[in-house]
């Protein structure tokens, strides 16, 4: 398949792109700057200029391709304070997306999860501004779109992973002296390593139906409390419960993210798709030492 991939050189991207060439398909990553159309060359894929403020342009290449998978996102804007910004970029990107694949029987892989019946379960889902553009995502199952939505745990982890919630972790405990978790710390992160979920994505291209729901977490969920004593540990320095009402001077535009509780079932994965998560858990992925060698 001719494939169009946002966010081709970003974390993710860096690792879907070389696994849809090696299994043969063809790869058109889009890239916002010089720097970005370079590492997009390097990873074998043509280059698309453009952003995504560029509707016209993604209209273009998404109807030049067979499908799209959609992994950009304004991250910077989200961890800075801005995620309704960022998140009404996506809602736009992925309308336009939909409009030049509707009626096409083509793919479109977006991030996120579906409305899923549980009205508890559901309000959590909602209260992240970037459920809508989830929701439109699947909607376009029902305008002629081969839609599915892959849910990417809150931490992707590996050499390639420099701004994720790890990074963060890390750079606030430098900057505080303290590696902290919020509370008791119970509180956990599903987690994959990130050539695990650029596997799944390729899987989920080639076999998943149409309105699949498919879930990235090698690991259901990992205690904050964990993740912080490891990171204490290796930085040398204590580790200590924020209290919540101090979470925000602690962890600054971080601190919702800190406070998330989210264990995610990967079973529905298993079966179908026959993926089996094959690279280091995220403990053991920290263990190896490469967030710590710099900063």
């Amino acid at each position: 398949m001719r494939v169009f991939v946002t966010g081709a050189s970003g974390h993710i991207g860096s690792a879907v792109v070389p696994e849809l060439l090696q299994a043969g398909h063809e790869v058109v990553g889009l890239a916002r700057s010089d720097a970005s159309a370079a590492a997009v060359k390097a990873l074998g894929a043509e280059v698309r200029r453009g952003d995504l403020a560029d509707l016209d342009g993604l209209r273009e290449a998404a109807a030049d391709a067979d499908a799209v998978i959609h992994l950009a996102f304004d991250h910077q804007a989200a961890f800075a304070g801005n995620f309704a910004g960022a998140a009404a970029t996506d809602l736009a990107v992925v309308q336009a997306l939909g409009d030049a694949l509707a009626g096409t029987g083509k793919t479109l892989i977006g991030v996120g999860i579906a409305n899923t019946g549980d009205p508890a379960l559901d309000a959590v889902v909602n209260a992240n501004p970037r459920s809508v553009g989830s929701r439109t995502v699947a909607g376009l199952a029902e305008r002629g779109v081969r839609s599915m939505l892959v849910a990417i745990p809150p931490v992707v982890h590996s050499t390639q992973d420099r701004h994720g919630f790890i990074p963060t972790l890390i750079t606030i405990a430098r900057g505080t002296g303290v590696s902290g978790y919020i509370g008791d710390g119970a509180n956990r992160w599903p987690a994959a390593h990130t050539l695990d979920v650029a596997r799944l994505y390729r899987l989920a291209l080639e076999n998943a139906p149409a309105g699949a729901q498919l879930y990235a977490a090698a690991e259901e969920g990992i205690t904050v409390r964990e993740i912080a004593e490891t990171i204490g540990r290796h930085l040398d320095i204590p580790t200590a419960s924020i209290p919540a009402d101090q979470a925000a001077d602690h962890f600054k535009a971080f601190a919702t993210f800190a406070a998330l509780d989210i264990p995610t079932s990967n079973a529905l994965n298993r079966q179908p798709l026959d993926w089996q998560p094959a690279h280091p858990g995220l403990i053991a992925d920290l263990d190896e030492g490469h967030y710590f060698t710099t900063g």
